[in-house]
């Protein structure tokens, strides 16, 4: 499922590097004592929606939104209650509308464009490598990585599918992310899924590619 937060706020600026005070608003809604603690992401969400640029970070003019997607309802349900109980976020930024839409049926989707920058990490040695779009096996390593959170989620979904980028896309392109002081090459590229509605769906709840928990990987 998918929860959608709308935003209200009487004009401000955010930081352009916000996307750990998103997170940190997710843990706080999801509460101290909770089961997701140090636990593999099987959720995503999304990037604000902006609506100007300025010298020293995004004006958000009157409203935003967001969306926060998992395979698991029950941490959506605790996600809705945090919201409920403190919809402050950060900046002078509040939730004031929430509502919750279903996993559609995606048989006949085939192209995902990104609501967030899909990054793709490999440790190699003592360093760790952000593959880009442009990369003959970025599909691969985004099928890989699909794979290994089907069986951390318990799903036995058929591993007969294919995800590759539409690099020929014209306005794809690289972002690099700020994540805390961490520098992180990510990829803004539509992304095509070939397989069952299922292994389509659960790719659209939890996000492809790396650090999916920290606000990268979300697809629309």
């Amino acid at each position: 499922m998918r929860l959608y937060l709308k935003i209200r706020t009487t004009g401000t600026i955010i930081p352009f590097d916000h996307q750990h005070l998103m997170a940190g608003t997710i843990h706080k809604w999801l509460g101290e004592d909770n089961p997701y603690h140090g636990q593999p992401s099987l959720f995503c969400f999304s990037n604000l929606k902006i609506g100007q640029v300025a010298e020293d970070g995004f004006v958000i003019q009157d409203e935003s939104e967001f969306f926060i997607s998992s395979c698991d309802n029950q941490f959506l349900g605790r996600i809705l209650e945090g919201v409920q109980r403190d919809p402050e976020m950060f900046f002078g930024l509040c939730v004031n509308e929430v509502y919750l839409i279903p996993t559609p049926d995606l048989s006949n989707r085939v192209v995902f464009y990104p609501a967030s920058p899909i990054l793709i990490k490999r440790r190699i040695g003592d360093r760790v490598a952000h593959v880009t779009f442009r990369d003959p096996t970025a599909g691969e390593l985004l099928k890989e990585t699909l794979l290994t959170r089907m069986k951390q989620a318990g799903k036995s979904f058929s591993d007969d599918f294919q995800i590759h980028f539409n690099t020929h896309f014209p306005r794809a392109k690289t972002r690099l992310v700020n994540y805390k002081g961490v520098g992180n090459r990510a990829n803004i590229c539509p992304v095509i899924i070939l397989g069952n509605n299922e292994v389509k769906q659960f790719a659209w709840e939890v996000g492809l590619g790396n650090s999916t928990g920290i606000g990268f990987g979300a697809i629309k």
